[in-house]
């Protein structure tokens, strides 16, 4: 039995990892998360207890994360401020969080050896045409376009310094946008899912032609796992599903699923900076570890998603309003 330390695992990816490693196997799982708006102790109800800690604390906390360290054998960081239109209206806790304690975790690791995978974004490469086949593959020169992408840009880089320089053994892996339980309402498809649920209109920034490539949280964690246990060191890979939707064929599809008219929805003025298209190329990943996806059609897994946020209200309802409230202010 691994004690695997999740940082971030109260957070919507982290916490569905969280899931994954303690449903499929026998390892032991210490979670360190700050508990920030987008961390949730609720996500990790249910769970095995004698398997399960928890640490509230924050990854640029030095001592902390040193003993944490020292006492396990596996460090996945899920850890990051993750919200584009947040890093556009406050950037500095994107600094604080996605570099400075990306630097905290490298010093651990580097102190105790401990193994490290780093979950990074597909943002980090900026965005490509519309009409452009072209997908992100490990190759692609970064280009990020937010202060969010940038810091995890910094975050990728001082990872793959620490490794050449100081001999650390981590990977790291850069993913598509992900969809599915315990994620937020501020995010783009548990915002529509729940106004729908709540009778509002859902909201759709521009013209709602910008691409994401969406892979379920599912997926990610089995592919972070593959990584965890098969991945080589030093190496980056591209976690994705072929999940290219447009916001809107996202939104009118979510309409479909859930018996409403597929054009029920308000367009909203446009994100500043908002990155066109991203895809991305898993070749790797599924060819030298052997990884598949689960869903392996975006439709299967938004039914999915839409009938766990039905059947949760409990869990996302509390933060509800004053997520409304928030973009209302903004005119979103």
């Amino acid at each position: 039995m691994r004690n695997i330390l999740v940082t971030g695992g109260a957070g919507f990816i982290g916490s569905n990892f969280v899931h994954h490693v303690l449903e499929t196997g026998d390892d032991h799982v210490t979670v360190l998360d700050k508990l920030t708006y987008a961390g949730n102790r609720a996500s990790l109800e249910g769970l095995p207890a004698d398997r399960l800690d928890f640490v509230e604390g924050d990854i640029a906390d030095a001592a902390l994360v040193d003993g944490l360290f020292a006492e396990a054998d596996a460090v996945v960081n899920f850890a990051a401020e993750s919200h584009n239109d947040n890093s556009l209206s406050e950037p500095r806790p994107f600094l604080d969080t996605n570099i400075v304690g990306t630097y905290t975790l490298l010093e651990a690791a580097r102190a105790h050896g401990t193994r490290l995978h780093h979950i990074s974004t597909d943002e980090v490469y900026g965005d490509l045409e519309l009409d452009d086949p072209v997908r992100f593959t490990e190759r692609t020169p970064y280009n990020p376009s937010s202060p969010y992408s940038s810091t995890k840009a910094g975050s990728d880089l001082l990872v793959r310094a620490w490794v050449r320089s100081f001999g650390v053994r981590a990977t790291i892996s850069n993913c598509s946008n992900n969809y599915g339980p315990y994620q937020h309402v501020e995010k783009f498809i548990p915002r529509q899912i729940t106004n729908v649920l709540r009778g509002i209109r859902p909201k759709l920034y521009g013209a709602g032609l910008n691409v994401r490539d969406w892979i379920h949280a599912n997926d990610h964690s089995s592919a972070v796992m593959t990584i965890l246990d098969k991945g080589e060191i030093g190496q980056t890979y591209l976690i994705g599903a072929d999940g290219e939707r447009s916001n809107r064929d996202v939104v009118e599809l979510i309409l479909e699923l859930m018996g409403r008219s597929r054009d029920d929805y308000d367009h909203v003025v446009d994100r500043p900076g908002h990155d066109l298209r991203y895809a991305i190329d898993s070749t790797r990943l599924r060819t030298e570890l052997g990884w598949e996806p689960r869903f392996q059609d975006f439709e299967s897994g938004l039914a999915d998603t839409i009938a766990w946020y039905r059947d949760h209200e409990d869990w996302w309802a509390p933060a509800k309003d004053a997520t409304e409230a928030f973009y209302a202010a903004r005119g979103q």
